[in-house]
C-alpha cells in the first residue's frame, strides 16, 4: 500500500492486513483482561487448582492409611480446572482467527466518525460510541466496547499501515474519540 491509499475522506486512515493468528491471540487477551468476569476467572481456577492439591496432599499424608488414588484424581482435578481457565484465550483467539482467515485480507478505514472493516464478505461500520476506549500494545491498537462485561473489540495492526507516521496519526485519531486505557 503506498501513501496515496493511506489517506482517505476526512483525513482516514486505510490500512490492509491479512488475518495472523498471533495479532488475533494478542486482541483477544488485551479485550479479556479489559474484563472484570476474566481475572476473577483466572484467580478462582488457580484457587480449585490450589485447593485440590492440598487435597491431594492430605489424602497422602493425614490418614493412617494413605490414598493414592484419591490424590491423582485431586490432582487431575487441579490440573483440570487451571486448563480449562488458561486455554480460554488461545480457543477464542482460534475460534475468531478462523473466521477471520475464512474472509481473507481486511481493510479497515478509521476516521474522525469512526472505523469500517472490509472483508470479502463484509462491510461494517463502527462508530466511536461503540468502541470508546482502546489499549496500545506494540504491534496493535484494540479498540473495545464500553461495558467491561462486553466481548466486543476490534483490532488495528500497525503493521497494516503504509508508513511509520501513519501510527501517529491513528494514535491521534484514536486519542480524539476514544479514551486509551
Amino acid at each position: 500500500m503506498n501513501e496515496a491509499t493511506e489517506h482517505t475522506t476526512r483525513d482516514g486512515l486505510e490500512l490492509g492486513y491479512p488475518p495472523v493468528f498471533a495479532e488475533v491471540s494478542e486482541a483477544v487477551r488485551v479485550r479479556l483482561r479489559a474484563t472484570g468476569w476474566w481475572p476473577a476467572l483466572r484467580w478462582a481456577a488457580r484457587g480449585a487448582c490450589t485447593l485440590a492439591f492440598a487435597a491431594a496432599a492430605l489424602a497422602l499424608f493425614l490418614p493412617r492409611e494413605p490414598e493414592p488414588g484419591k490424590a491423582v484424581e485431586m490432582v487431575l482435578l487441579g490440573l483440570v480446572a487451571l486448563a480449562a481457565a488458561e486455554l480460554v484465550p488461545w480457543g477464542t483467539a482460534r475460534s475468531v482467527f478462523l473466521m477471520a482467515r475464512s474472509q481473507g485480507e481486511a481493510r479497515a478505514v478509521v476516521d474522525e466518525d469512526g472505523g469500517r472493516w472490509i472483508t470479502r464478505d463484509t462491510d461494517i461500520v463502527v462508530r466511536w460510541a461503540m468502541l470508546p476506549r482502546y489499549v496500545e500494545t506494540p504491534r496493535l491498537f484494540v479498540l473495545l466496547t464500553a461495558r467491561r462485561a462486553g466481548t466486543g473489540f476490534a483490532y488495528l495492526p500497525k503493521s497494516g499501515l503504509a508508513d511509520p507516521a501513519g501510527i501517529d496519526r491513528l494514535r491521534a485519531v484514536l486519542d480524539r474519540n476514544s479514551v486509551r486505557l
